[in-house]
């Protein structure tokens, strides 16, 4: 692969990674700070209890953290290393 393609596409992981961590965070401090709001909404929208959303609320940011260090950081590291090594 060419060395600008592989700088540009490096460059496009990085941003997309600092986004999808800066929503992570947004995520979880809105979810902490306003949890009576969000649980009544969610609750009543999907009939789902408190201790249920809690567990989804954990599911969820756990899942995106994950899909961000495969799809997104993982990556990013992997062409560092490459393009150091060039």
């Amino acid at each position: 692969m060419e060395t600008q393609t592989l700088i540009t596409l490096t460059e496009f992981l990085g941003w997309a990674c600092v986004l999808n961590i800066g929503i992570l965070l947004f995520t979880t401090v809105s979810i902490i700070a306003l949890r009576g709001v969000i649980s009544q909404i969610h609750g009543q929208l999907f009939g789902m209890t408190e201790q249920d959303l809690g567990r989804a609320y954990f599911q969820y940011l756990a899942q995106y953290k994950i899909a961000i260090l495969v799809l997104n950081l993982v990556p990013y590291m992997a062409l560092k290393v490459m393009l150091a090594g060039q």
